[in-house]
């Protein structure tokens, strides 16, 4: 049965699409950050980076059309990215020391460059946006499971 214009959007689609809004915001704010701010990303925020920048590709593939599996395809990058951003911010805040960051060379993972209203760090923003995408993306295949059980 085809969606008319009347139909609400399913709510596995809203959550999906507000994981796309904050991965987009997220890779936007990076590129803020480096591009407008001349802020120089360390080992570690490229490596979130390589995790971040697909997902808003990939979750706009699943939503036009909504594709009830695309939370899969970007629930893995999510994961992978917050555990990079999660070991970013132990470095920074101190409780892993700098040497187990692979920032042998350039700028230090350790080394505060910017915080949000004095509180958040760019690694923690990481991480937020990351576990943010990452529930986003689970209530989205809680609610496309719900649905499809109808």
């Amino acid at each position: 049965m085809a969606r008319t214009s009347s139909d609400p959007l399913p709510p596995a689609w809203t959550a999906l699409f507000g994981a796309w809004l904050l991965a987009t915001v997220a890779t936007l704010g990076s590129l803020f950050f480096s591009d407008v701010m001349a802020l120089t990303p360390c080992a570690l925020c490229w490596y979130q980076r390589i995790f971040m920048f697909p997902l808003p590709l990939v979750l706009l593939a699943g939503l036009l059309p909504h594709d009830p599996r695309a939370p899969r395809y970007g629930l893995p990058l999510a994961v992978v990215g917050a555990g990079i951003a999660l070991w970013h911010v132990l470095i920074y805040e101190g409780v892993l020391p700098e040497s187990a960051a692979p920032c042998s060379a350039g700028v230090s993972c350790a080394q505060p460059t910017f915080e949000l209203f004095g509180l958040l760090s760019i690694p923690a923003l990481s991480l937020l946006g990351f576990l943010g995408i990452a529930a986003l993306l689970v209530l989205s295949l809680v609610l496309s499971a719900r649905s499809a059980a109808r």
